[in-house]
């Protein structure tokens, strides 16, 4: 979790939030910090992303917009290749936007009234245990 001001955009914190990244192992020892896949929307498909993504080795689903694909694609052969894209992974992100909903169900967290980001931070962890618990 990264707690940002409310007007900054989402995608320059992708990378930012992928290096507080820790995937607990089944059988214990130290967490990974490479995850296997990465589902994102196509606020998140940028070159600086994509590029940070398989220089990690990082599988993702993102869509590329349609600007992005014209200008590739007008670009031609220096263009590159098109991104790949797996339709029955990227269904699967509803799951996280109704999560953010859930939480968003929370008043103290959908209006934000605390000053402090830190204040703020323990007021969503708190959020996200009661919803855990609930499931």
């Amino acid at each position: 979790m990264l707690i940002t001001p409310g007007q900054w955009r989402d995608a320059p914190q992708l990378i930012p939030v992928m290096e507080r990244v820790r995937v607990a192992r089944r059988d214990g020892g130290r967490p990974r910090t490479r995850p296997g896949r990465l589902g994102g929307d196509k606020a998140y498909s940028s070159r600086r992303n994509r590029r940070y993504l398989r220089r990690r080795q990082i599988k993702h689903t993102i869509p590329e917009p349609k600007n992005q694909r014209a200008n590739r694609q007008h670009k031609g052969s220096k263009g590159g290749r098109p991104a790949g894209f797996d339709r029955t992974i990227y269904k699967r992100r509803n799951e996280v936007e109704r999560t953010i909903n859930a939480l968003k169900g929370f008043r103290a967290v959908a209006t934000r009234f605390d000053k402090h980001a830190y204040v703020f931070y323990g007021t969503v962890t708190v959020a996200s245990i009661r919803l855990w618990l609930r499931s």
